[in-house]
């Protein structure tokens, strides 16, 4: 069985890294013969510091679906078209829009200094805080402030891409149309009902959406519908979560055999 893991507030948390005790539940997964998936909101660049080093090899869904990395190489990306970004970069010149732009591995950042997001982007010092008109590509656009954030979604929404709303953050960000964790799991050939989803946020929807059983960690009101069940954030959360993945890697273990 395939088992597919959003990062952020499902397996690691404030920004830190995979706890040891999880990443040891993750490796008990393989060694019983399961696949183990990473697919985050964070392009691959800012995977890499969360998860440990012994896990690089294994698959990864960035960028929301626009990126797969797959033994410690980048074999799949998905941009923007021309036409879409010169719409966009039309509004951000408009609504005054600060953002995090990300290419396959460098990015632009006009956010302020003190911004929370600057705690999860490149932490390793693996990429470089470029230009935008520099990027060969643009797969991923986090909106992070604007002079109306409610008019620039409507902006938004009438043109062809796709848009998360992280409204615990008051940020959105923006992916190219048809985009998103179950697209990038489609590309790696995986089937409907043929995994376990664990995920915590909206961008998790269309993953929990094709899952033969899901885990919803805290809650989020348009996860909460997909969600087979559901584990507290409150507590003990990872010790939780552990023992879940152990009770499923043993439950799937019996169905294959």
């Amino acid at each position: 069985m395939q088992f597919v893991f959003d990062l952020d507030g499902t397996i690691c948390f404030k920004g830190k890294p995979i706890s040891g005790k999880i990443l040891d539940a993750l490796a008990t997964l393989k060694a019983n013969g399961h696949e183990v998936i990473f697919a985050s909101a964070r392009p691959i660049r800012d995977m890499l510091p969360v998860i440990g080093k012994e896990f690089h090899s294994y698959t990864m869904i960035g960028g929301n679906g626009s990126l797969i990395s797959k033994n410690g190489r980048i074999f799949y990306s998905t941009s923007f078209g021309d036409e879409d970004l010169l719409a966009i970069n039309s509004l951000i010149d408009s609504y005054n829009v600060t953002y995090l732009i990300d290419g396959e591995w460098n990015y632009a950042y006009t956010g302020p200094e003190n911004h929370p997001i600057l705690q999860n982007l490149d932490p390793a010092k693996l990429a470089h805080n470029v230009k935008l008109e520099t990027l060969t590509s643009v797969v991923k656009i986090l909106i992070l402030e604007s002079i109306n954030n409610e008019r620039l979604l409507e902006e938004l929404t009438k043109l062809n891409i796709t848009i998360h709303k992280h409204g615990d953050e008051n940020v959105f960000d923006l992916s190219p149309n048809g985009i998103d964790k179950w697209s990038a799991l489609q590309q790696l050939g995986v089937q409907e009902g043929d995994y376990v989803a664990f995920g915590n946020d909206a961008n998790d929807r269309t993953m929990f959406e094709n899952a033969i059983h899901t885990v919803m960690i805290g809650y989020h009101e348009q996860l909460a519908p997909m969600a087979k069940e559901a584990i507290q954030g409150e507590g003990n959360v990872e010790q939780a979560i552990i023992e879940k993945i152990h009770e499923l890697a043993g439950k799937y273990n019996l169905i294959k055999s």
